[in-house]
């Protein structure tokens, strides 16, 4: 995990507005982001959804309706979101979310490109866990 140093801003408010299903989050730098639910739930930074190493992540579909239950807090450092699709095995870091913050318009970009390789639409509904997508024809 990216190591958090002295100088990782961290938190000074988090919102997450159940409504507009973006988290708002405010950090000791100034910065302040709104990420939305979706965006975290396609990125999350658990095995299920990001693989056990490069190439073996796992495209989600479906996610535009997620929404966050609720926030975990994690140590100091980070928090798990319950997602109301059932996932909840990611622990998102400060520096995680302030990425996700920070490069939201290049990670959709390339969140459609993955789809459009893929062939697949955005609110296709997730193939049944298993379903890595290998079909062999």
């Amino acid at each position: 995990m990216a190591g958090l140093t002295p100088d990782t801003p961290t938190p000074t408010a988090l919102t997450v507005h159940k409504q507009s299903r973006v988290l708002e989050i405010a950090f000791s730098d100034g910065t302040e982001f709104k990420i939305p639910f979706e965006l975290m739930r396609v990125y999350s930074p658990s095995a299920e959804v990001q693989g056990h190493g490069p190439g073996q992540e796992v495209l989600q579909t479906g996610k535009r309706e997620v929404a966050v239950l609720e926030l975990e807090p994690i140590g100091n450092y980070a928090v798990k979101p319950v997602f109301s699709d059932g996932h909840e095995s990611g622990i998102f870091s400060w520096d995680y979310l302030y990425f996700l913050g920070a490069e939201q318009a290049r990670l959709w970009a390339e969140y459609t490109q993955r789809l459009e390789a893929a062939g697949a639409q955005r609110d296709a509904p997730m193939l049944a866990a298993g379903g890595h997508g290998c079909s062999s024809h």
